[in-house]
C-alpha cells in the first residue's frame, strides 16, 4: 500500500508540482488549500506526512503543526514545512512547534523528495 502525504499549499500550481513529484514516485498524495482544510483531510485521511506551506490564509502552517501535534491520534504525522518564509527564527519556529524538516522556496523537486523519503521510505 502507498504511503499517504498530504500537501497543505495556497497556491495550487505549487501544490501540483509538489503532487506530482511524489505521486511519480508511487506515494498517494492529496492536497489541501488551506488549513482548515489540511485538518478535515487529516482527520478523515490520516497521511503518513504532510508538506505544509507557513503563510496561508485563516489558518497558519504553524497552527496546523500545533493542532496536529496536540491529539493523540495524529502526533506521530510527519510534517516538512516547505515555505517562502527565510528568516532564521522561521525554521526554529517551525522546529518548535514539532516540523520534522523545513524547506525553503523555491525549492529543488528532488531535494524534498530526498527529505520525503529519509522521514517516511519510499513510496510503496
Amino acid at each position: 500500500m502507498s504511503k499517504k502525504i498530504l500537501v497543505v499549499d495556497d497556491e495550487p500550481a505549487i501544490a501540483r508540482l509538489v503532487k506530482m513529484s511524489l505521486a511519480v514516485e508511487g506515494y498517494d498524495v492529496r492536497t489541501a488549500t488551506s488549513g482548515f482544510e489540511a485538518l478535515e483531510e487529516v482527520a478523515a485521511w490520516h497521511p503518513e506526512l504532510i508538506v505544509l506551506d507557513i503563510m496561508m490564509p485563516g489558518m497558519n502552517g504553524y497552527e496546523v503543526c500545533v493542532e496536529i501535534k496536540s491529539k493523540p491520534q495524529t502526533k506521530q504525522i510527519k510534517v516538512v514545512f516547505l515555505t517562502a518564509r527565510g528568516n532564521p527564527g522561521d525554521a526554529q519556529q517551525g522546529f518548535t512547534v514539532g516540523g520534522d524538516d523545513y524547506i525553503m522556496k523555491p525549492f529543488d523537486p528532488e531535494e524534498l523528495l530526498e527529505k520525503v523519503k529519509s522521514i517516511i521510505g519510499a513510496g510503496d
